[in-house]
This record gives structure tokens, C-alpha cells and sequence, in this order.
């Protein structure tokens, strides 16, 4: 099973940036495990959701012809935590790419606030220079990632 951790995109501008929305339920049994007492979105869960929706934009900007993964996080800087009930926005800009990789300036809001900022480097995987093989599949960008994506088309926003 994949974890997904943003809802829907509500903003998608082809290969420069994107905003996804992520609404923290108490149904989540992540918020129950981490702190039971004290149910917060844990801050890993909050860079994967950013990682979500810039690898997703990364990968957009080339035709999901690369398997993009996340190689580094430059700076991650969170200022609360989130707590359920809240909703958490993600907008991500792509600040450079190429064939070998990219990388991405980010921010986050909670309930329209800003929260903080994650910047991250992602590799194209394929095209590392590493020498190492990967299957031929993209098994990063299944059709579940993909769809996410659609959600923006869907609501007649997009283009």
C-alpha cells in the first residue's frame, strides 16, 4: 500500500509551480500512534506531503519520463504543529531542473497561516550516472500518484 499524504491539487501551473491541499483527521490512525495523548501530524509526514506535491510537479515537467525520487531535503523549518481538523496547503516551485535532476523551493500553510518551508533536491534515477540498472517500469509514478494530479484537471480549473 502507498500512503498518500496530500488530497487534491487546487493549483497546477506546468513545470513551475503547484498547490495541494492535505485535510488531518482524527480518522488517521498515524495521529493516534504518535503522540497518543497529544494527536499532531508528525513533521515527516508534513516534508512527505511537500515531497508529494514537488516530485509529483518534478516528474509533470517531463512527461513522467523520469522516476524521480527525493535525494535531499536542504531545508526543512516547521514553526507549529498541526493538529486534526486542520488543513494543511503545500505550494511547491520548481527552481531547476534537468535530465539528471531537480530541485524545489517550498512552503507550507496551515489554515491559510504560513507554517514553513521545505526545500528539496530530487534525483532523476534513470539518468544518475551511477551505473546502476532500475526496472523499466515507473514505479514511482503508479496511477494512484498520477491521479492526484487529475484532480486538478477534474474540477475544471485546470487545463
Amino acid at each position: 500500500m502507498r500512503w498518500i499524504w496530500i488530497d487534491k491539487f487546487v493549483e497546477f501551473e506546468s513545470g513551475v509551480r503547484a498547490a495541494a491541499i492535505k485535510n488531518v483527521s482524527l480518522a488517521e490512525e498515524h495521529l493516534h500512534d504518535h503522540f497518543p495523548a497529544y494527536q499532531v501530524m508528525p513533521a515527516s509526514l508534513i516534508v512527505e506531503g511537500m515531497a508529494q506535491t514537488a516530485g509529483i510537479l518534478v516528474g509533470e515537467a517531463r512527461g513522467f519520463k523520469e522516476k524521480v525520487i527525493l535525494a535531499k531535503v536542504k531545508r526543512a523549518r516547521l514553526e507549529r504543529e498541526v493538529r486534526p481538523g486542520e488543513q494543511l496547503r503545500y505550494e511547491a516551485t520548481i527552481e531547476q531542473v534537468s535530465a539528471e535532476a531537480a530541485s524545489t523551493v517550498g512552503r507550507v500553510f496551515c489554515e491559510g497561516k504560513p507554517i514553513g518551508e521545505i526545500d528539496i533536491v530530487f534525483s532523476h534515477i534513470d539518468n544518475n550516472l551511477s551505473g546502476l540498472e532500475f526496472p523499466e517500469e515507473n514505479f514511482v509514478f503508479t496511477e494512484e500518484f498520477k491521479s492526484l494530479l487529475r484532480t486538478y484537471n477534474v474540477s475544471g480549473r485546470g487545463t
